[in-house]
């Protein structure tokens, strides 16, 4: 018997800038609906207009009104927005953060009620899209707050063998030194790790962990948050069993291709973790949100004004957020499989650290 397909719900994000263009020049590969059930949440109306503006050859979809009666083998699409919204290419505007918000919204309740398996979101306009619905610095804030189930979210930036995770992410720079601090540091790193194992099938993974401050800290020199906070955050997760290490100075670490030594690497703020990622990785690289009951998965890319509805954005970081979404998903449902085995408890008891890890996170949490 064959496997059920798996359900796909894609936000189309700001209808002002690439966000259909790269959707578009995705879905338009008639493979992709042998792999997966693409739901959109958006609009055939505003789908249509980017299609014909872009010269995209067209491909049968169907609308629908629930993500319960998708189709298999073909794009279906969920109108979300007003028949009479309007497209500005290039230009922030609030109608087009409302149909974000619209559509962001009505995927998060089909998404609760589990009537798809992976959220794919397109990028929005963090500014416009600001409401009494959503108060919150992006996508990430979001989802946590509203699909969340009390865990903390885990922004992760992936690129092939090359994944970096924040610990702080959308907040003002002035803020982040106190937002640092051992036990939440802790946290963050057993989480990520479980993640690394879990979602990504890695065993045993490698972590580094940057410093805060340039030379991170030159041993106190430069600031007192690597001798303070993050070498015992370091060393107590080392005692648990997880091979952390650090912390490094971001530039050197980064520049001499230290970083390629590593299966995960733990940045302490977002452009400290995002500038160098997105230089090395910016066409192929996809953002997931870890540490959630749901599986999540975004291009790494923004709504990029400048170049909407000229036919020049590429696809791939959206569709390496397809795979990715995807084969997570398949990871953490085998995962499932396994742990409801009775034969597990002999593994448990052979003393594997990583799923001891695992279950103490879990009791503690």
């Amino acid at each position: 018997m064959q496997d059920e397909k798996i359900k796909v719900g894609i936000t189309h994000g700001d209808i002002n800038g690439i966000g259909y263009e790269v959707l578009l020049k995705a879905l338009s590969d008639p493979r992709i609906v042998e792999i997966c059930t693409p739901i959109i949440y958006g609009s055939p109306k505003v789908m249509a207009y980017h299609r014909k503006m872009l010269d995209i050859p067209a491909f049968n979809y169907s609308i629908i009104g629930s993500a319960s009666e998708a189709a298999d083998n073909r794009i279906n699409i969920i109108n979300c927005v007003d028949e009479d919204i309007k497209v500005e290419l290039g230009k922030a505007t609030p109608a087009a953060g409302d149909a974000a918000m619209q559509a962001l919204k009505r995927a998060s309740e089909d998404m609760e009620k589990e009537l798809f398996d992976v959220l794919l979101t397109a990028p929005i306009n963090k500014e416009t899209i600001q409401s009494k619905e959503f108060d919150f610095p992006g996508h990430t804030e979001y989802l946590q707050e509203r699909l969340g189930a009390g865990k903390k979210a885990t922004m992760i930036l992936i690129k092939d063998n090359l994944r970096v995770a924040l610990v702080t992410g959308h907040v003002p720079l002035a803020k982040v030194p106190d937002m640092i601090n051992k036990t939440d540091l802790i946290n963050r790193i057993k989480a990520f790790n479980n993640t690394l194992v879990f979602d990504f099938g890695l065993q045993k993974p490698r972590i580094a962990v940057l410093g805060l401050n340039p030379h991170a800290g030159d041993g106190g020199v430069i600031g007192s948050e690597e001798q303070e906070i993050i070498i015992p955050a370091i060393k107590a997760t080392q005692d648990l069993g997880i091979l952390t290490f650090g912390p490094y100075p971001a530039d050197g670490f980064f520049g001499s291709g230290q970083f390629s030594k590593f299966d995960g690497i733990l940045a302490m703020y977002h452009d400290q973790g995002l500038a160098p990622f997105k230089t090395m990785a910016m066409d192929m690289g996809v953002n997931y949100t870890a540490g959630l009951p749901i599986v999540r998965t975004s291009p790494a890319h923004g709504t990029a004004y400048d170049i909407a509805g000229q036919n020049i954005a590429s696809e791939e970081s959206f569709l390496q957020a397809l795979y990715l979404g995807i084969d997570v998903f398949k990871s953490r449902k085998q995962e499932k499989s396994i742990r409801s085995n009775p034969l597990r408890k002999q593994y448990f008891d052979k003393g594997n650290d990583n799923e001891k890890l695992n279950l103490k996170e879990e009791g503690e949490a």
